[in-house]
């Protein structure tokens, strides 16, 4: 396996600067929606959540866009798990979207804020029964024995609560990642891609191109 010898161009679009929005948030919202017109994205949602530990240690994990407007970027998990730990240390925290298909990246850095009670119902009750019931049985990123265990236990519950409303673990809940800075990539031609990064100035956003 010779991973030297592949390789490939990217050509199948630039970005200049009066192609973007003076607001990030408009330009990521046009992104997204792009993406998922494509129709080439079966999660053009999912984004690498990177966190570090009290000891410095970073960790990377694939998490669901919720939601987002100009306060932040959504996301929920169980609040006991690995990056939840981490963002009790460290609430500073990265997002990338990797769109290899459309050759676009996008990456945003921001402090990862919890989410009250409130939307945290509202979310968790929208959300299918069998995924509440999963939440539910998971204590996620602790050990279990076998596969069998956690099966038996979510078969278990769900029975439990199959005429009756699953109640939110209190150990489950959402972030806002309130960003801080933006970068939007677009693939170039013999590795010249268009990188641009938005950086928060007082109220406003300041645009740089970065060179590739």
């Amino acid at each position: 396996m010779d991973l030297q010898a592949m390789r490939r161009e990217y050509g199948l679009g630039s970005l200049h600067r009066e192609q973007l929005e003076a607001d990030p948030i408009k330009q990521f919202e046009k992104w997204m929606q792009q993406a998922i017109d494509s129709n080439l994205l079966s999660d053009p949602t999912a984004m690498t959540l990177a966190t570090v530990d009290a000891e410095h240690v970073p960790s990377q994990r694939i998490v669901l866009l919720k939601g987002y407007d100009h306060t932040g970027f959504r996301f929920y998990t169980n609040k006991n798990s690995h990056k939840s730990q981490d963002i009790s240390k460290n609430p500073q925290v990265a997002l990338h979207f990797a769109w290899l298909p459309l050759e676009r990246q996008i990456s945003i850095i921001g402090s990862a804020i919890p989410l009250d009670d409130e939307d945290n119902d509202r979310y968790f009750h929208s959300r299918p029964k069998e995924s509440q019931v999963a939440a539910l049985a998971s204590q996620q990123s602790r050990p279990v024995e076998s596969r069998d265990i956690l099966e038996s236990h979510y078969q278990s519950l769900l029975k439990d609560y199959e005429n009756a409303e699953v109640p939110r673990p209190q150990s489950w809940g959402g972030y806002s990642v309130h960003p801080q800075q933006f970068e939007f990539w677009q693939g170039g031609q013999h590795r010249l891609h268009d990188r641009y990064q938005y950086s928060k100035d007082r109220e406003n956003w300041r645009i740089t191109r970065l060179q590739p």
